[in-house]
């Protein structure tokens, strides 16, 4: 058997955006304002749901923890692809490859868990309006929290765990603007079975479970409407669902494309454009789809610019 280059990488070259050089300035800014619009967005939410005492219910505690999991979740692979943009050798060293990756996962993993604990509150919110208090207390709402937690960090040490013990020889170049996991295996020179039984298992735990989960969620919420319809009871389902629904069918509608939809040609470009999607797009979208379809975040936005208008016109 002939033995391949054993020569240790010490780090990746990340080949970034598929992007004309001409152009790479204009997507440069493109990319810094909607980076900039998720962190400001995203942190607004959790101040507004932090000083409004209004807002200190389930359903606005697990919307604090989307956020800052979007949050998060964009700055793990938006600031280094900027700073690669900029770069005549966007290279990440190696320790910083495995920790990206983790964070990846880790925040990924996440936003799947809280948004069955948001389809739950939803769920428990319309069918047992009356017992709401009571189910959803302060105590089980911690423990959803602390669960969505530590299932993640599980998940994602896993996996970076799995990926540490591969070797990688000659090749170090990532065809992706982050470490992505799938790219690292197509690099790594040792047996990968094991890391890819793990994705397939884990993967159906993590992505598949919640997804069906929230899919029951909702058709329990809809099973109660049809049971006594009403014009009213319609409207404040879709009130109170509406958004919620919204940040679902983003989330995972780019994650069934790339995952569960393979196309013939399943190109690096389609790969890179879903990502650009999950990692960019939504975490930048969610601020405004719960502020601009929610009452209660613009009261209380309402609120904290009067204050700040008073106390600069006193």
């Amino acid at each position: 058997m002939i033995r391949r280059n054993q020569t240790v990488i010490s780090e990746f070259l990340l080949l970034g955006l598929p992007i004309q050089p001409e152009n790479q300035n204009l997507f440069y800014v493109l990319f810094l304002v909607m980076y900039l619009t998720t962190v400001l967005g995203n942190l607004l939410i959790i101040i507004l749901i932090h000083l409004d005492s209004h807002l200190h219910t389930p359903m606005y505690a697990f919307l604090s923890n989307l956020s800052f999991s979007d949050l998060c979740f964009s700055s793990v692979t938006v600031p280094k692809l900027l700073q690669n943009m900029q770069s005549q050798i966007p290279s990440i060293p190696y320790a910083g490859c495995l920790t990206q990756m983790y964070f990846f996962l880790f925040f990924g993993d996440l936003e799947s868990f809280l948004l069955v604990a948001m389809a739950y509150d939803r769920y428990v919110a319309i069918c047992f309006p009356l017992h709401y208090t009571s189910i959803m207390s302060p105590k089980l709402c911690l423990s959803l929290v602390v669960l969505s937690w530590v299932l993640t960090t599980f998940h994602a040490m896993l996996h970076t765990l799995l990926m540490a013990r591969l070797s990688f020889c000659a090749d170090n170049v990532i065809p992706h603007f982050f470490c992505d996991m799938s790219a690292l295996l197509k690099l790594a020179c040792s047996d990968t079975h094991a890391n890819e039984l793990v994705i397939f298992i884990m993967g159906g735990i993590i992505l598949v479970v919640p997804f069906v989960l929230i899919i029951v969620s909702y058709a329990q919420i809809v099973s109660s409407i049809l049971r006594v319809p009403s014009a009213r009871g319609i409207c404040k389902a879709f009130s109170t669902c509406g958004s919620h629904l919204s940040v679902v069918s983003l989330f995972y509608g780019t994650v069934i494309g790339l995952y569960l939809c393979p196309s013939a040609n399943s190109s690096t470009m389609k790969e890179t454009i879903m990502a650009i999607m999950y990692t960019v797009v939504t975490p930048m979208l969610n601020p405004f789809i719960y502020s601009l379809r929610n009452r209660d975040m613009k009261g209380a936005l309402g609120q904290l610019l009067c204050k700040k208008k008073n106390l600069f016109g006193s």
